[in-house]
């Protein structure tokens, strides 16, 4: 352990890209190399703006809906997935389609579609209006329901009998999501819950990590811009266990007083946010003062995804 009186930035691990996030930029990058510019992608390919802003510099083309995007020209699917009725929009405007959609983010749809196939009703837990609630809700015609907070659960008046599942958005707070499904199981003893958890792996590993990161430091820094649900739920829990936290996606959005009496400066960056983007922004401390680099000790992530089969055969 060193000297809590020398000044350091200490980083936690994991931080930065998850597979799903590195795989959607690889698949907007290949189309760029494989068909040249444009490239559109519907929405933000990963919630981050330097990343947007680097790719666009390569020639993607990012719009908000479909029409915006030439009759069959070439479309990416952004990491957070889309409704059945982009989908079948896309065909009939005869788009060239690659899906970046995370995996993870795949498995909830799948499983909504099977709950109400099956005769349930379902509760999202999740944010309205992020695109990752859009594209699973829009994966059925109607039986899905959101829920954004513990009070929603008291208005929920569904009859004893009512088959209820539930499926979650996959970047939120952990701890959050617990007490949500804790009330939804008290007043639903017999609610079907996700095979397996839905918030992804990623989320949860950099949650964890800030928890252990968190009681050694004074202030934290999250790399991560303000669109990113996992960059602010990050922000968020290290509010929550007592740091001053700050959330930032570019070096010049730091502020001197903000290091002034910290020995110690804890850094983390969202799931959306690059390493080269994470080590700008610790340059950037260290012109405030000298402080030596320390990384954390934490989960080594090995996981991969691979590229979709119609953009590498």
């Amino acid at each position: 352990m060193s000297d809590f009186n020398n000044p350091e930035i200490l980083m936690a691990q994991p931080r930065g890209f998850c597979a799903g996030v590195d795989r959607a930029i690889n698949i907007v990058n290949e189309a760029l190399n494989r068909f040249g510019a444009p490239i559109y992608v519907r929405h933000e390919i990963v919630h981050n703006v330097y990343v947007v802003n680097e790719l666009r510099d390569k020639g993607a083309v990012f719009v908000d809906e479909l029409h915006e995007v030439p009759k069959g020209g070439i479309v990416v699917y952004s990491a957070h997935g889309v409704s059945q009725e982009v989908r079948k929009d896309a065909e009939a405007r005869g788009l060239q389609v690659y899906d970046a959609t995370c995996p993870l983010v795949t498995k909830v749809h799948l499983e909504v579609v099977k709950m109400c196939k099956d005769g349930f009703t379902v509760l999202m837990i999740g944010h309205e209006g992020h695109p990752e609630v859009e594209g699973t809700m829009g994966q059925v015609k109607e039986g899905i329901f959101l829920i954004e907070k513990l009070g929603d659960v008291d208005s929920l008046t569904f009859p004893a009998d009512e088959k209820i599942a539930f499926v979650t958005q996959t970047t939120l707070s952990v701890d959050e999501t617990k007490e949500i499904v804790e009330a939804l199981t008290k007043k639903f003893p017999n609610i079907v819950q996700p095979r397996k958890q839905d918030i992804c792996y990623a989320t949860q590993n950099r949650q964890d990590a800030v928890k252990f990161m968190a009681p050694q430091v004074e202030v934290v820094i999250v790399v991560g811009s303000a669109t990113s649900s996992n960059s602010n739920r990050l922000r968020e829990l290290s509010e929550k266990l007592g740091v001053p936290s700050y959330m930032v996606d570019a070096p010049d959005q730091l502020k001197p007083e903000w290091f002034v009496g910290k020995k110690r400066v804890g850094l983390t960056a969202g799931a959306s946010a690059p390493e080269s983007l994470a080590q700008s922004i610790v340059s950037r401390i260290q012109e405030f003062g000298p402080r030596s680099v320390r990384p954390l000790e934490g989960v080594v992530e090995d996981v991969t995804f691979s590229l979709p089969k119609n953009l590498v055969d």
